[in-house]
């Protein structure tokens, strides 16, 4: 009987053990210099943002008759409520003056940030307003006519994550530029690294593309060469990412943030070709992706306004075929801080 009562005490003295060291591991997620940072003093925050995204996609066949497409839509302004709640931090655009359910973009983001380490998920759906921006279908091949023009046939889509380390995490705050969660004091930077996985997947109806260059050009038509004529493609990415962040304290309560990651990227894609022959669309590579934010901040830790600027470019290359996206998006917010943490409230008291 003793024998089991130790078994048990031992048991519990583990399981507190345990316990206590995982309350010290996710505290220590949040410690920081505070004469650098200033933490958050509100448990929760609500804000409106507007969003203006860039999206456009590049798509190369090589070879003596190289040709390449560019699409991209207008850029639109979304608008949508976000919630935070310590740290997750999460919300939903949808596009201003459609009201076309069918041609709605839509966005969904949701992050996690905390002194140490970041991340990211996203969730994003084109609707089918793509433009043709620009085509090059041969020397001496005038594609004026096809400039600007509407093109349905094209859908886009997106989803995935980034992990991110911040190695100056004590005294660096990535997330006082881009979630307004902490305030940056004292100028300072930080080396940074992550590890990320994307989907994109991009439909485009090659035989309504070749019906609007005929239509359009006319007798100087020429056909879509074989690298271009695919129905679908999906891209599985890979990445490990290293970059340098910095945050320029300018002013009481204003900052301006700037980093850059490049990633290597081992990607993975399958695609639908016209024909037996899917050479240059089942492939595995590795190729350099790049990732940039800046963003302007005021942050009197009860009010934030403030906007940043995010663009991704990712790139696909083999011998037959290589496709370039760029996306990215400017916003523009406005939030407020409620729900004063405990500390905060006896330190008030106090006072």
């Amino acid at each position: 009987m003793a024998a089991q009562e130790t078994a048990d005490s031992t048991h519990r003295f583990q399981m507190s053990d345990i316990k206590s060291q995982i309350r010290k591991t996710v505290r220590g997620f949040d410690r920081l210099d505070t004469r650098f940072i200033e933490p958050q003093h509100y448990v929760f925050t609500v804000m409106l943002q507007a969003t203006h995204t860039y999206d456009i996609y590049t798509l190369r066949s090589t070879g003596h008759d190289a040709q390449s497409i560019t699409f991209a839509p207008d850029m639109r302004l979304k608008l949508g409520p976000y919630v935070g709640w310590k740290w997750f931090f999460a919300g939903y655009t949808f596009e201003l003056g459609n009201v076309n359910l069918a041609r709605i973009k839509q966005q969904l983001d949701l992050s996690i940030y905390s002194s140490q380490i970041g991340v990211d998920i996203f969730y994003r759906r084109t609707g089918n307003d793509y433009k043709l921006r620009d085509a090059r279908l041969g020397n001496n091949v005038d594609t004026a006519p096809l400039e600007g023009l509407p093109f349905s046939g094209v859908k886009a889509g997106i989803t995935g994550f980034n992990a991110y380390y911040i190695f100056n995490h004590g005294r660096f705050s990535y997330p006082a530029a881009f979630s307004q969660s902490t305030i940056q004091k004292v100028s300072c930077g930080s080396w940074m690294a992550g590890l990320g996985y994307t989907k994109n997947s991009l439909d485009l109806d090659h035989e309504e593309l070749q019906t609007l260059i005929n239509t359009n050009m006319g007798a100087s038509a020429v056909p879509l060469d074989s690298g271009l004529m695919f129905s679908k493609v999906s891209y599985n990415d890979f990445s490990l990412s290293v970059g340098y962040a910095y945050n320029w304290v300018f002013a009481r309560n204003w900052l301006f943030a700037a980093s850059a990651q490049a990633a290597m990227a081992y990607k993975k894609s399958v695609g639908d070709m016209v024909g037996d022959n899917k050479e240059g669309f089942d492939f595995q590579n590795v190729n350099l992706n790049a990732i940039g934010r800046f963003g302007i901040v005021y942050n009197n830790m009860r009010w934030y306004a403030g906007a940043s600027v995010i663009l991704h470019s990712n790139n696909y290359r083999k011998p037959r075929f290589s496709t370039n996206n760029t996306f990215g998006s400017m916003n523009m917010y406005v939030g407020y801080n409620f729900g004063l943490k405990k500390k905060y409230k006896k330190k008030n008291d106090d006072e």
